[in-house]
Protein backbone atom coordinates (compact mmCIF):
# COMPACT_ATOMS: atom_id res chain seq x y z
CA UNK A 1 0.00 0.00 0.00
CA UNK A 2 1.23 3.15 -1.49
CA UNK A 3 2.23 5.57 1.60
CA UNK A 4 0.92 9.48 1.33
CA UNK A 5 2.76 11.75 2.40
CA UNK A 6 1.59 15.06 3.24
CA UNK A 7 3.37 18.36 3.19
CA UNK A 8 3.11 20.34 6.37
CA UNK A 9 2.96 24.23 5.39
CA UNK A 10 4.73 25.90 7.94
CA UNK A 11 3.61 29.28 8.55
CA UNK A 12 6.42 32.28 8.01
CA UNK A 13 6.73 33.83 11.54
CA UNK A 14 8.07 37.52 11.72
CA UNK A 15 10.13 37.45 14.92
CA UNK A 16 10.22 41.27 14.95
CA UNK A 17 6.50 41.63 15.01
CA UNK A 18 6.14 39.01 18.21
CA UNK A 19 9.47 40.45 20.05
CA UNK A 20 7.19 42.86 22.75
CA UNK A 21 5.06 38.83 23.72
CA UNK A 22 8.06 37.27 23.83
CA UNK A 23 10.01 39.73 25.92
CA UNK A 24 6.77 39.22 28.22
CA UNK A 25 6.66 35.19 28.51
CA UNK A 26 10.64 35.15 28.77
CA UNK A 27 10.97 37.26 31.32
CA UNK A 28 8.26 35.51 33.16
CA UNK A 29 9.54 32.04 32.45
CA UNK A 30 13.15 33.50 33.35
CA UNK A 31 12.30 34.30 36.79
CA UNK A 32 10.40 31.21 37.83
CA UNK A 33 13.37 29.30 36.69
CA UNK A 34 15.63 31.33 38.62
CA UNK A 35 13.47 31.17 41.38
CA UNK A 36 13.38 27.31 41.27
CA UNK A 37 16.64 26.85 40.99
CA UNK A 38 18.14 29.51 43.75
CA UNK A 39 19.31 27.96 46.96
CA UNK A 40 17.58 30.49 48.58
CA UNK A 41 14.65 32.49 48.13
CA UNK A 42 15.07 35.19 45.55
CA UNK A 43 14.80 39.20 47.63
CA UNK A 44 11.65 40.80 46.68
CA UNK A 45 13.42 43.77 44.83
CA UNK A 46 15.15 41.08 42.35
CA UNK A 47 11.30 40.10 40.95
CA UNK A 48 10.22 43.84 41.20
CA UNK A 49 13.30 45.31 38.61
CA UNK A 50 12.77 41.98 36.41
CA UNK A 51 8.95 42.99 36.39
CA UNK A 52 9.84 46.82 35.73
CA UNK A 53 12.95 46.32 33.05
CA UNK A 54 10.37 43.77 31.18
CA UNK A 55 7.71 46.04 31.27
CA UNK A 56 9.69 48.97 29.93
CA UNK A 57 11.24 46.74 27.03
CA UNK A 58 8.15 46.09 26.24
CA UNK A 59 6.72 49.50 25.41
CA UNK A 60 10.16 50.66 24.27
CA UNK A 61 10.24 47.99 21.48
CA UNK A 62 6.71 48.52 20.58
CA UNK A 63 7.52 52.09 20.10
CA UNK A 64 10.63 51.53 17.60
CA UNK A 65 7.70 49.52 16.32
CA UNK A 66 5.67 52.58 15.63
CA UNK A 67 8.62 54.34 14.33
CA UNK A 68 9.67 51.17 11.76
CA UNK A 69 6.56 51.41 10.04
CA UNK A 70 3.86 53.98 11.61
CA UNK A 71 0.59 52.90 12.22
CA UNK A 72 0.77 50.75 8.77
CA UNK A 73 -0.17 46.69 9.75
CA UNK A 74 1.95 44.20 9.58
CA UNK A 75 0.86 40.78 9.93
CA UNK A 76 2.46 37.26 10.63
CA UNK A 77 1.72 33.83 11.30
CA UNK A 78 -0.46 33.78 8.34
CA UNK A 79 -2.36 36.66 9.47
CA UNK A 80 -3.21 35.42 12.80
CA UNK A 81 -1.68 38.18 14.56
CA UNK A 82 -1.18 41.69 13.33
CA UNK A 83 1.27 44.66 14.31
CA UNK A 84 -0.35 48.06 13.60
CA UNK A 85 -1.05 51.37 15.32
CA UNK A 86 -3.71 50.50 17.52
CA UNK A 87 -2.34 46.73 18.94
CA UNK A 88 1.11 49.05 19.25
CA UNK A 89 -0.24 51.79 21.56
CA UNK A 90 -2.09 49.07 23.65
CA UNK A 91 0.99 47.34 23.67
CA UNK A 92 2.54 50.32 25.49
CA UNK A 93 -0.11 50.97 27.70
CA UNK A 94 0.39 47.61 28.89
CA UNK A 95 4.04 48.16 29.78
CA UNK A 96 3.40 51.14 31.25
CA UNK A 97 0.56 49.00 33.40
CA UNK A 98 3.21 46.37 34.11
CA UNK A 99 5.87 49.09 35.56
CA UNK A 100 3.54 50.72 37.54
CA UNK A 101 1.77 47.98 39.32
CA UNK A 102 5.43 46.36 40.06
CA UNK A 103 5.58 49.59 41.85
CA UNK A 104 2.66 49.58 43.49
CA UNK A 105 3.09 45.93 44.75
CA UNK A 106 6.81 46.12 46.15
CA UNK A 107 6.16 47.58 49.54
CA UNK A 108 2.37 45.47 49.52
CA UNK A 109 3.60 41.72 48.96
CA UNK A 110 4.76 41.44 52.23
CA UNK A 111 1.43 42.41 53.62
CA UNK A 112 -0.39 40.37 51.59
CA UNK A 113 2.14 37.88 52.11
CA UNK A 114 2.48 36.79 48.19
CA UNK A 115 5.39 35.51 47.16
CA UNK A 116 7.66 38.06 44.57
CA UNK A 117 8.47 35.73 42.05
CA UNK A 118 5.05 33.87 41.62
CA UNK A 119 2.94 37.30 41.66
CA UNK A 120 6.04 38.84 39.04
CA UNK A 121 5.94 35.70 36.76
CA UNK A 122 1.86 35.81 37.03
CA UNK A 123 1.51 39.54 36.20
CA UNK A 124 4.13 39.66 33.21
CA UNK A 125 1.84 35.91 31.69
CA UNK A 126 -1.47 38.25 32.09
CA UNK A 127 0.84 40.98 30.14
CA UNK A 128 1.19 38.65 27.27
CA UNK A 129 -2.09 37.59 27.26
CA UNK A 130 -3.53 41.14 26.97
CA UNK A 131 -0.58 42.37 24.20
CA UNK A 132 -1.90 38.94 22.50
CA UNK A 133 -5.72 40.42 22.50
CA UNK A 134 -4.52 43.88 21.22
CA UNK A 135 -3.16 42.92 18.19
CA UNK A 136 -5.65 38.96 17.28
CA UNK A 137 -6.56 38.95 13.89
CA UNK A 138 -8.07 35.16 14.52
CA UNK A 139 -10.72 34.48 16.45
CA UNK A 140 -9.05 31.68 18.15
CA UNK A 141 -5.78 33.83 18.99
CA UNK A 142 -7.91 36.09 20.20
CA UNK A 143 -9.52 33.39 22.69
CA UNK A 144 -6.23 32.52 23.67
CA UNK A 145 -4.90 35.33 24.51
CA UNK A 146 -8.24 36.07 26.86
CA UNK A 147 -7.77 32.43 28.49
CA UNK A 148 -4.24 33.68 29.07
CA UNK A 149 -4.70 37.14 30.64
CA UNK A 150 -7.86 35.35 32.87
CA UNK A 151 -6.13 32.40 33.79
CA UNK A 152 -2.81 34.51 35.34
CA UNK A 153 -5.56 37.10 36.75
CA UNK A 154 -7.47 34.16 38.56
CA UNK A 155 -4.02 32.59 40.51
CA UNK A 156 -3.09 36.48 40.67
CA UNK A 157 -6.20 37.39 43.12
CA UNK A 158 -5.86 33.94 44.58
CA UNK A 159 -1.99 34.38 45.57
CA UNK A 160 -3.28 36.23 49.10
CA UNK A 161 -5.25 32.86 49.57
CA UNK A 162 -4.37 33.63 53.53
CA UNK A 163 -7.17 36.24 52.87
CA UNK A 164 -10.63 34.90 52.75
CA UNK A 165 -12.04 37.97 50.85
CA UNK A 166 -8.96 37.01 48.20
CA UNK A 167 -10.14 33.96 47.67
CA UNK A 168 -13.53 34.50 47.17
CA UNK A 169 -12.78 36.96 45.26
CA UNK A 170 -10.81 34.89 42.88
CA UNK A 171 -13.35 31.69 43.25
CA UNK A 172 -16.07 34.50 42.14
CA UNK A 173 -13.94 35.71 38.91
CA UNK A 174 -13.09 32.20 38.24
CA UNK A 175 -16.86 30.78 38.18
CA UNK A 176 -18.06 33.59 36.28
CA UNK A 177 -15.03 34.01 33.89
CA UNK A 178 -15.18 30.33 32.74
CA UNK A 179 -19.41 30.63 31.88
CA UNK A 180 -17.93 34.04 30.24
CA UNK A 181 -15.18 32.33 28.06
CA UNK A 182 -18.07 29.16 27.21
CA UNK A 183 -20.04 31.79 25.99
CA UNK A 184 -17.16 33.60 23.47
CA UNK A 185 -16.17 30.01 22.17
CA UNK A 186 -19.59 28.88 21.18
CA UNK A 187 -20.15 32.60 19.36
CA UNK A 188 -16.90 31.75 17.39
CA UNK A 189 -18.42 28.51 16.72
CA UNK A 190 -21.65 30.15 15.65
CA UNK A 191 -19.55 32.51 13.71
CA UNK A 192 -17.43 30.61 12.11
CA UNK A 193 -20.74 27.37 10.79
CA UNK A 194 -22.00 30.88 9.48
CA UNK A 195 -18.84 33.04 7.43
CA UNK A 196 -16.29 29.83 7.46
CA UNK A 197 -13.52 31.70 8.75
CA UNK A 198 -12.53 32.34 12.08
CA UNK A 199 -9.96 35.25 10.73
CA UNK A 200 -11.04 38.55 11.34
CA UNK A 201 -10.02 40.25 7.95
CA UNK A 202 -11.60 36.80 6.51
CA UNK A 203 -14.69 37.50 8.03
CA UNK A 204 -15.26 41.06 7.49
CA UNK A 205 -13.98 40.56 3.53
CA UNK A 206 -16.84 37.64 3.43
CA UNK A 207 -19.58 39.23 4.91
CA UNK A 208 -18.57 42.83 2.30
CA UNK A 209 -18.74 40.76 -0.67
CA UNK A 210 -21.80 38.46 0.29
CA UNK A 211 -25.02 39.49 -0.13
CA UNK A 212 -27.28 37.45 1.90
CA UNK A 213 -30.68 37.66 3.89
CA UNK A 214 -30.54 37.38 7.40
CA UNK A 215 -28.20 35.60 8.83
CA UNK A 216 -29.30 34.36 12.40
CA UNK A 217 -26.48 31.67 12.80
CA UNK A 218 -24.03 34.46 12.23
CA UNK A 219 -26.03 37.32 14.85
CA UNK A 220 -26.95 34.48 17.22
CA UNK A 221 -22.81 34.34 17.11
CA UNK A 222 -22.46 37.90 17.44
CA UNK A 223 -24.40 38.41 20.25
CA UNK A 224 -22.48 35.65 22.42
CA UNK A 225 -19.33 37.57 21.64
CA UNK A 226 -20.60 40.54 22.74
CA UNK A 227 -21.71 38.47 25.71
CA UNK A 228 -18.19 36.99 26.41
CA UNK A 229 -16.48 40.55 26.16
CA UNK A 230 -18.85 42.31 28.06
CA UNK A 231 -18.05 40.12 31.11
CA UNK A 232 -14.51 40.97 30.46
CA UNK A 233 -15.01 44.86 30.30
CA UNK A 234 -17.95 44.59 33.12
CA UNK A 235 -20.23 46.48 31.27
CA UNK A 236 -24.08 45.95 32.50
CA UNK A 237 -25.44 43.44 32.97
CA UNK A 238 -22.28 41.47 33.06
CA UNK A 239 -20.44 43.34 35.66
CA UNK A 240 -21.85 41.50 38.48
CA UNK A 241 -18.69 39.77 39.35
CA UNK A 242 -16.38 43.14 39.56
CA UNK A 243 -17.57 45.22 42.89
CA UNK A 244 -16.79 41.98 44.96
CA UNK A 245 -13.37 41.23 42.85
CA UNK A 246 -13.09 44.66 43.10
CA UNK A 247 -13.32 44.61 46.65
CA UNK A 248 -11.49 41.40 47.81
CA UNK A 249 -8.28 41.81 45.70
CA UNK A 250 -5.27 43.56 46.48
CA UNK A 251 -5.51 46.69 46.13
CA UNK A 252 -2.29 46.48 43.58
CA UNK A 253 -4.14 43.81 41.44
CA UNK A 254 -7.16 45.61 41.77
CA UNK A 255 -5.67 48.57 39.93
CA UNK A 256 -4.04 46.24 36.90
CA UNK A 257 -7.83 44.57 36.82
CA UNK A 258 -9.73 48.22 36.54
CA UNK A 259 -6.86 49.40 33.67
CA UNK A 260 -4.97 47.28 31.55
CA UNK A 261 -7.52 44.18 31.89
CA UNK A 262 -10.12 46.25 30.58
CA UNK A 263 -8.19 47.98 27.87
CA UNK A 264 -7.47 44.77 26.89
CA UNK A 265 -11.16 43.82 26.45
CA UNK A 266 -12.27 46.97 25.06
CA UNK A 267 -9.08 46.09 22.46
CA UNK A 268 -10.31 42.86 21.43
CA UNK A 269 -14.53 44.04 21.45
CA UNK A 270 -13.10 47.17 18.67
CA UNK A 271 -11.23 44.39 16.60
CA UNK A 272 -14.31 42.09 16.28
CA UNK A 273 -16.94 44.90 15.59
CA UNK A 274 -15.09 47.24 13.55
CA UNK A 275 -12.89 44.45 11.18
CA UNK A 276 -15.27 41.27 11.17
CA UNK A 277 -18.51 41.99 11.84
CA UNK A 278 -18.49 45.95 10.44
CA UNK A 279 -21.18 45.25 7.60
CA UNK A 280 -23.32 44.00 10.19
CA UNK A 281 -23.43 47.24 12.40
CA UNK A 282 -26.92 47.70 11.96
CA UNK A 283 -27.82 45.03 14.12
CA UNK A 284 -24.92 44.90 16.73
CA UNK A 285 -25.06 48.56 17.34
CA UNK A 286 -28.12 49.12 18.88
CA UNK A 287 -26.97 46.24 21.03
CA UNK A 288 -24.01 48.35 21.95
CA UNK A 289 -25.72 51.84 22.54
CA UNK A 290 -27.91 49.50 24.88
CA UNK A 291 -25.49 48.29 26.84
CA UNK A 292 -23.57 51.63 27.13
CA UNK A 293 -27.03 53.02 28.57
CA UNK A 294 -27.19 50.08 30.98
CA UNK A 295 -23.77 50.81 32.31
CA UNK A 296 -23.69 54.55 32.68
CA UNK A 297 -26.91 54.40 34.76
CA UNK A 298 -26.13 51.66 37.05
CA UNK A 299 -22.26 52.59 37.33
CA UNK A 300 -23.40 55.92 38.10
CA UNK A 301 -26.18 55.38 40.65
CA UNK A 302 -24.38 52.53 42.44
CA UNK A 303 -21.42 54.42 43.13
CA UNK A 304 -23.16 57.31 44.90
CA UNK A 305 -24.23 54.68 47.19
CA UNK A 306 -20.75 53.26 48.62
CA UNK A 307 -19.94 54.01 51.78
CA UNK A 308 -16.40 51.68 51.10
CA UNK A 309 -14.05 53.97 48.33
CA UNK A 310 -12.91 50.88 46.94
CA UNK A 311 -16.29 49.33 45.98
CA UNK A 312 -17.09 53.65 45.15
CA UNK A 313 -14.21 52.94 42.74
CA UNK A 314 -15.42 49.69 41.24
CA UNK A 315 -18.33 50.55 40.22
CA UNK A 316 -16.83 54.24 38.87
CA UNK A 317 -14.47 51.54 36.67
CA UNK A 318 -18.24 50.18 35.33
CA UNK A 319 -19.83 53.48 34.72
CA UNK A 320 -16.10 55.30 32.87
CA UNK A 321 -16.80 51.54 30.94
CA UNK A 322 -20.46 52.95 29.64
CA UNK A 323 -18.54 56.10 28.49
CA UNK A 324 -16.14 53.61 26.56
CA UNK A 325 -19.15 52.35 25.08
CA UNK A 326 -20.37 55.49 23.91
CA UNK A 327 -17.95 55.56 21.51
CA UNK A 328 -17.41 52.53 20.12
CA UNK A 329 -20.78 53.04 19.10
CA UNK A 330 -21.20 56.45 18.02
CA UNK A 331 -20.37 55.47 14.41
CA UNK A 332 -22.67 56.19 11.38
CA UNK A 333 -23.97 53.28 10.18
CA UNK A 334 -26.16 52.52 6.82
CA UNK A 335 -28.27 49.52 5.88
CA UNK A 336 -24.98 47.44 6.12
CA UNK A 337 -21.34 48.38 5.99
CA UNK A 338 -20.16 51.03 8.60
CA UNK A 339 -19.12 54.51 6.41
CA UNK A 340 -15.68 55.34 7.88
CA UNK A 341 -15.85 59.09 7.66
CA UNK A 342 -14.42 61.77 9.48
CA UNK A 343 -16.43 61.16 12.32
CA UNK A 344 -16.69 57.16 12.35
CA UNK A 345 -12.78 57.29 12.98
CA UNK A 346 -12.72 59.99 15.58
CA UNK A 347 -15.69 58.20 17.28
CA UNK A 348 -13.52 55.06 17.77
CA UNK A 349 -10.31 56.85 18.35
CA UNK A 350 -12.00 58.90 21.18
CA UNK A 351 -12.51 55.66 22.83
CA UNK A 352 -9.13 54.52 22.88
CA UNK A 353 -8.00 58.06 24.04
CA UNK A 354 -10.46 57.71 26.96
CA UNK A 355 -8.81 54.12 27.87
CA UNK A 356 -6.00 54.80 27.87
CA UNK A 357 -6.14 57.93 30.14
CA UNK A 358 -8.67 56.36 32.68
CA UNK A 359 -6.02 53.30 32.98
CA UNK A 360 -3.69 55.92 33.94
CA UNK A 361 -5.83 57.50 36.92
CA UNK A 362 -6.98 54.25 37.55
CA UNK A 363 -3.77 52.66 38.51
CA UNK A 364 -3.11 56.30 40.57
CA UNK A 365 -6.18 56.20 42.90
CA UNK A 366 -5.75 52.01 43.50
CA UNK A 367 -2.31 52.83 44.28
CA UNK A 368 -3.42 55.81 46.80
CA UNK A 369 -5.32 53.06 48.17
CA UNK A 370 -2.84 50.58 48.77
CA UNK A 371 -0.79 53.08 50.76
CA UNK A 372 -3.41 54.40 52.87
CA UNK A 373 -5.00 50.58 53.67
CA UNK A 374 -0.81 49.75 54.35
CA UNK A 375 -0.91 52.55 56.69
CA UNK A 376 -4.75 51.83 58.58
CA UNK A 377 -2.81 48.33 59.72
CA UNK A 378 -6.45 46.95 59.95
CA UNK A 379 -7.31 43.59 60.89
CA UNK A 380 -7.52 42.40 57.74
CA UNK A 381 -5.41 44.60 55.30
CA UNK A 382 -7.16 46.41 52.97
CA UNK A 383 -10.33 44.30 52.80
CA UNK A 384 -11.71 46.69 55.71
CA UNK A 385 -9.57 49.71 55.71
CA UNK A 386 -11.66 51.76 52.85
CA UNK A 387 -14.63 53.13 54.61
CA UNK A 388 -15.30 56.31 53.77
CA UNK A 389 -14.83 57.63 57.42
CA UNK A 390 -10.88 56.10 57.65
CA UNK A 391 -10.63 58.78 54.70
CA UNK A 392 -11.55 61.98 57.15
CA UNK A 393 -8.72 64.20 57.41
CA UNK A 394 -6.21 62.64 55.24
CA UNK A 395 -5.38 66.04 53.68
CA UNK A 396 -4.05 66.95 57.43
CA UNK A 397 -2.53 63.55 57.96
CA UNK A 398 -0.80 63.61 54.78
CA UNK A 399 -1.37 66.69 52.83
CA UNK A 400 0.21 65.37 49.60
CA UNK A 401 -0.89 62.42 49.31
CA UNK A 402 -4.36 63.59 49.26
CA UNK A 403 -3.92 66.39 46.85
CA UNK A 404 -2.54 63.41 44.27
CA UNK A 405 -5.70 61.75 45.02
CA UNK A 406 -7.74 64.67 44.88
CA UNK A 407 -6.20 65.09 40.79
CA UNK A 408 -7.35 61.83 40.30
CA UNK A 409 -10.86 61.86 41.78
CA UNK A 410 -11.55 65.12 39.81
CA UNK A 411 -10.08 64.02 36.80
CA UNK A 412 -12.31 61.18 36.57
CA UNK A 413 -15.26 63.18 37.31
CA UNK A 414 -14.26 65.29 34.39
CA UNK A 415 -13.35 68.55 35.90
CA UNK A 416 -11.93 70.95 32.83
CA UNK A 417 -8.33 70.99 32.54
CA UNK A 418 -7.62 67.29 33.30
CA UNK A 419 -7.24 64.47 31.11
CA UNK A 420 -10.90 63.09 32.17
CA UNK A 421 -12.30 65.84 30.84
CA UNK A 422 -11.37 65.70 27.20
CA UNK A 423 -12.27 62.13 27.36
CA UNK A 424 -15.70 62.39 28.14
CA UNK A 425 -15.72 65.59 25.91
CA UNK A 426 -14.62 63.52 23.47
CA UNK A 427 -17.12 60.82 23.40
CA UNK A 428 -20.18 62.81 23.85
CA UNK A 429 -18.96 64.95 20.85
CA UNK A 430 -18.32 61.53 18.84
CA UNK A 431 -21.89 60.71 20.20
CA UNK A 432 -23.82 63.94 18.81
CA UNK A 433 -22.18 64.05 15.53
CA UNK A 434 -23.19 60.31 14.85
CA UNK A 435 -26.51 61.95 15.13
CA UNK A 436 -27.08 60.62 18.24
CA UNK A 437 -29.13 63.15 21.15
CA UNK A 438 -30.25 60.79 24.44
CA UNK A 439 -27.52 58.69 24.47
CA UNK A 440 -24.65 61.87 24.98
CA UNK A 441 -27.72 63.54 26.95
CA UNK A 442 -27.63 60.19 29.42
CA UNK A 443 -23.84 60.20 29.70
CA UNK A 444 -23.67 63.75 30.55
CA UNK A 445 -26.59 63.39 33.90
CA UNK A 446 -24.64 60.27 34.78
CA UNK A 447 -21.20 61.98 34.49
CA UNK A 448 -22.52 64.62 37.21
CA UNK A 449 -23.73 62.30 39.07
CA UNK A 450 -20.51 60.44 39.48
CA UNK A 451 -18.67 63.97 40.49
CA UNK A 452 -21.01 63.18 43.62
CA UNK A 453 -19.11 59.71 44.66
CA UNK A 454 -15.59 61.60 43.88
CA UNK A 455 -17.12 64.67 45.95
CA UNK A 456 -17.52 62.98 48.94
CA UNK A 457 -14.33 61.63 48.92
CA UNK A 458 -12.41 64.41 48.54
CA UNK A 459 -14.61 66.54 50.98
CA UNK A 460 -13.77 64.09 53.81
CA UNK A 461 -10.08 63.91 53.15
CA UNK A 462 -10.39 67.88 53.49
CA UNK A 463 -13.19 67.56 56.05
CA UNK A 464 -12.48 70.29 59.17
CA UNK A 465 -11.48 68.87 62.74
CA UNK A 466 -13.82 67.13 64.55
CA UNK A 467 -16.76 67.00 61.61
CA UNK A 468 -19.06 63.67 60.96
CA UNK A 469 -16.59 62.58 58.25
CA UNK A 470 -13.96 62.90 60.19
CA UNK A 471 -12.76 59.89 62.49
CA UNK A 472 -9.41 61.24 63.55
CA UNK A 473 -9.93 61.83 67.34
CA UNK A 474 -10.76 58.05 67.59
CA UNK A 475 -8.32 55.35 69.17
CA UNK A 476 -7.92 53.84 66.04
CA UNK A 477 -6.83 56.81 64.31
CA UNK A 478 -4.85 58.12 66.95
CA UNK A 479 -2.83 54.67 66.76
CA UNK A 480 -2.35 54.56 63.24
CA UNK A 481 -0.85 58.23 62.92
CA UNK A 482 1.49 57.16 65.47
CA UNK A 483 2.43 54.32 63.82
CA UNK A 484 2.88 55.89 59.97
CA UNK A 485 5.95 55.83 58.63
CA UNK A 486 7.52 57.06 55.25
CA UNK A 487 5.76 56.48 52.01
CA UNK A 488 6.97 53.53 50.55
CA UNK A 489 8.89 55.34 47.11
CA UNK A 490 7.94 52.80 44.85
CA UNK A 491 4.55 53.95 45.09
CA UNK A 492 5.12 57.76 44.89
CA UNK A 493 6.43 57.34 41.90
CA UNK A 494 3.89 55.03 40.36
CA UNK A 495 1.03 57.48 41.95
CA UNK A 496 3.66 60.70 40.98
CA UNK A 497 3.56 59.52 37.44
CA UNK A 498 -0.32 58.86 36.70
CA UNK A 499 -0.76 62.59 38.04
CA UNK A 500 1.92 63.90 36.01
CA UNK A 501 -0.10 62.04 33.11
CA UNK A 502 -3.07 63.47 34.29
CA UNK A 503 -2.61 67.24 34.42
CA UNK A 504 0.06 67.28 31.13
CA UNK A 505 -2.38 65.33 28.71
CA UNK A 506 -5.23 67.59 30.50
CA UNK A 507 -3.11 70.32 29.70
CA UNK A 508 -1.98 69.44 26.24
CA UNK A 509 -4.06 66.84 24.80
CA UNK A 510 -3.20 67.42 21.31
CA UNK A 511 -0.63 64.76 20.84
CA UNK A 512 -1.91 61.91 22.51
CA UNK A 513 -5.17 62.23 20.09
CA UNK A 514 -3.69 62.34 17.24
CA UNK A 515 -1.98 59.16 18.45
CA UNK A 516 -5.09 57.34 19.14
CA UNK A 517 -6.74 58.41 15.71
CA UNK A 518 -4.11 57.05 14.01
CA UNK A 519 -4.04 53.86 15.84
CA UNK A 520 -7.82 53.70 14.84
CA UNK A 521 -7.17 54.55 11.17
CA UNK A 522 -4.88 51.18 10.89
CA UNK A 523 -7.87 49.23 11.15
CA UNK A 524 -10.57 50.62 9.48
CA UNK A 525 -8.48 51.56 6.38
Amino acid sequence: MAQVEIAFDAPAVDWWVLTPQIILVGAALGLLLAASLAPRALPGWVSTIVTIATGAATAITAAVQWNDWGSAPRSTLKDAFVSDGFSLLLTVLVGAGVVMTALVAHSALDRYEMAPPEFAALLLASAAGAVVMAGANDLIVLFLGLESLSIALYVLIALAGRRASARESAMKYFVLGAFSSAFFLYGIALVYGSTGSTNLSGIGGFLFGSIRETDYLLLAGIALLLVGLGFKVAAVPFHFWAPDVYEGAPSPVTGYLASIAKAAGFAALARVLYVAVAEQSIAWAPILIGLAFATLAVGAVMAICQNDVKRMLAYSSISHAGFVLVGLSAVPATSGLVQWTEGGGDAVSSSVFYLIVYSFMALGSFAVLSVVGAELQSSEPDASAHALSRYGGLARRRPVLALAFTVLLLAQAGVPFTAGFWAKLGVILAAVDARGYVLPAVAMVTAVVSAFAYLRVVLAMYAPEGSSEDEGGTPTARASRQRWGNLPLTSVFAISLAVAVTVVVGVLPQTLLEWSRDAILSIIL
